[in-house]
């Protein structure tokens, strides 16, 4: 797609990975960051290369308070005027400290909130963090859903994934490649618990399982996210979720479309 093609519910990644996170969710009349995890300097630079004024972007919507999500919510706040931050009460209390001047909102697993003309609804995500949530995205009957940082899926993100044209889900590491790696073994148990990160092998089955439940319904599309430097590589996500897929007899292009969002590329503007 065209950067600057406008119309309809759109996304865009600027970063996403174990060293930062930032997405771009948009229409003609309404733009959003969820997380904030490089840079100001790139995320703005990022905006304006795929045609959106940062001062277009009325809020920042945070999933937690690791620093790979939060590193430039103060330079944005300063840069972008009157850019409202969301997150939970949980994820501001662990940073607030330092963000004395930004105009917070609360928000909380399971509410909707209509940001300009995208409804936007927050759920639970299983992370050793403080009240880590996840967002879901709907305008025009469109629906897209942007799921990393999370050990395990419950129900409500199962539910919003299925109902999702377009989905960011986590594809993290490689499990062999987690245990071989020079990580220290405390390390390795956080990111494999139900608290840690979706591995390669957690997306294939999950996207396997919307598949099976959808009917054949609409071709979804998927962007595998949030993979680790150490433990992963674009060429492997994909290959492991594609083979999985094969395993329960579906294909990619005819069954689902799988995209790779890389750690330190701004990714083409996917059209939901």
């Amino acid at each position: 797609m065209n950067y600057f093609e406008t119309g309809g519910l759109r996304v865009c990644s600027i970063a996403s990975g174990s060293s930062g996170n930032c997405y771009l969710v948009r229409t003609d009349n309404t733009a959003l960051l969820v997380d904030a995890g490089i840079s100001g300097k790139r995320i703005l630079e990022g905006l304006v290369s795929v045609g959106t004024d940062p001062q277009f972007v009325s809020a920042l919507l945070l999933t937690h308070e690791h620093e790979d999500h939060v590193k430039s919510v103060r330079v944005l706040s300063k840069k972008i005027d009157g850019l409202k931050v969301f997150s939970s009460m949980g994820t501001w209390k662990a940073i607030c400290d330092k963000l004395e001047k930004v105009e917070h909102y609360d928000t909380f697993a399971g509410e909707t909130i209509k940001l300009g003309d995208i409804s936007v609804t927050s759920f639970a995500l299983s992370h050793d963090a403080a009240e880590p949530i996840g967002y879901s995205f709907e305008s025009g009957g469109r629906r897209m859903t942007i799921l990393t940082d999370s050990g395990c899926i419950g129900e409500d993100a199962h539910q919003l994934l299925s109902d999702s044209q377009l989905m960011v889900l986590e594809s993290n590491h490689d499990v062999g490649a987690l245990h071989f790696c020079r990580y220290p073994y405390s390390l390795k148990r956080r990111i494999l618990s139900d608290q840690g990160h979706l591995s390669n092998e957690a997306a294939g089955k999950e996207i396997c399982r919307i598949l099976r439940e959808s009917e054949g319904e609409e071709i979804p599309t998927v962007l595998l996210a949030h993979l680790s430097h150490e433990t992963n590589f674009p060429e492997l996500a994909f290959t492991t979720v594609q083979n999985i897929l094969a395993e329960e007899g579906y294909y990619i292009d005819r069954h689902v479309r799988v995209a790779v969002l890389l750690r330190d590329q701004i990714s083409q503007v996917f059209l939901v």
